[in-house]
C-alpha cells in the first residue's frame, strides 16, 4: 500500500520541470469541477505539446467546510491514492463527474457511512477496491476517542498546507508558488494559451550596436 504523497499534492509531468502550476481544488465547488475538467482534457494536454518537460501540474486538496461532505470526498480520494498511486487522477476525474451526488441537498438524510459505502462504491469504477477503500474511511465503534480513521494524519497534511499558503477558497492557482488571483474557471483554452505564453515564452534578443 503506498503512503500519501509527503509534498500533500499530485503530479502530472516531471518532478524535475522548472516550472509548477499548482491548483487548489474542493471535489464538491462547481468552480474546481469547471478548471479540472478544462486543464484535464484541454490545457494539460496542450502543455505537454507545447511546453515538454518545462512545466509540472500539482493538484492540492483543499476542503472547504461549508461544504458539508468536503471532507469525506477528499478523504475517500487519499484513499484510493494510498490503495494504488496511479488511479488519483482517474479516480479524481470520477468525483467531479459525480460531483453533484455530494452536494449538501443530494446527502442531507445520508449518515457518513451510507457516503463512504457509495464513495467506495465509485472507487470500483476505477479498478480499486470498495473494501480496501471502506477500511481506510471508517472512524470505527466503541469508546468514543475522537481518533478518526485512517486517512486522518494524512488530510491534516492538505489543510495545514493550505492554510501554511493562505488559501481561503478553490480553485485557487499558484504559478511557481505565487498565487495568482486573475486566472478564472472559466477560462477556455485560448485565454489559457495567452496566459502561458506571458509566462514561458520568454526570448530575449539582444543587439549589438557597432561603436
Amino acid at each position: 500500500m503506498a503512503l500519501a504523497p509527503q509534498f500533500s499534492g499530485h503530479r502530472l509531468g516531471s518532478a524535475f520541470a522548472p516550472h509548477t502550476i499548482e491548483l487548489y481544488l474542493d471535489y464538491v465547488c462547481p468552480f474546481s469541477a469547471k478548471i479540472y475538467k478544462k486543464i484535464r482534457e484541454q490545457v494539460w494536454p496542450y502543455i505537454e505539446q507545447a511546453y515538454p518537460d518545462k512545466v509540472k501540474f500539482i493538484f492540492r486538496q483543499q476542503v472547504q467546510p461549508w461544504h458539508a461532505s468536503s471532507t469525506i470526498v477528499h478523504e475517500a480520494a487519499i484513499a484510493v491514492e494510498k490503495i494504488n498511486d496511479k488511479k488519483f487522477f482517474e479516480f479524481s476525474d470520477a468525483l467531479f463527474e459525480h460531483q453533484k451526488e455530494y452536494f449538501d441537498e443530494a446527502l442531507e438524510t445520508k449518515s457518513r457511512r451510507e457516503i463512504a459505502k457509495e464513495l467506495a462504491k465509485l472507487a470500483e469504477t476505477v479498478g480499486v477496491p470498495s473494501d480496501k477503500v471502506l477500511e481506510l474511511l471508517f472512524n470505527g465503534t466503541g469508546e468514543p476517542k475522537n481518533a478518526g480513521n485512517k486517512i486522518t494524519n494524512d488530510l491534516k497534511l492538505f489543510i495545514k498546507l493550505g492554510r501554511q499558503n493562505g488559501i481561503h477558497v478553490s480553485p485557487t492557482l499558484l504559478l511557481d508558488g505565487i498565487r495568482d488571483d486573475s486566472v478564472s474557471s472559466g477560462w477556455e483554452l485560448d485565454q489559457w494559451k495567452e496566459y502561458l505564453s506571458t509566462k514561458f515564452d520568454c526570448h530575449v534578443i539582444f543587439q549589438l550596436k557597432s561603436v
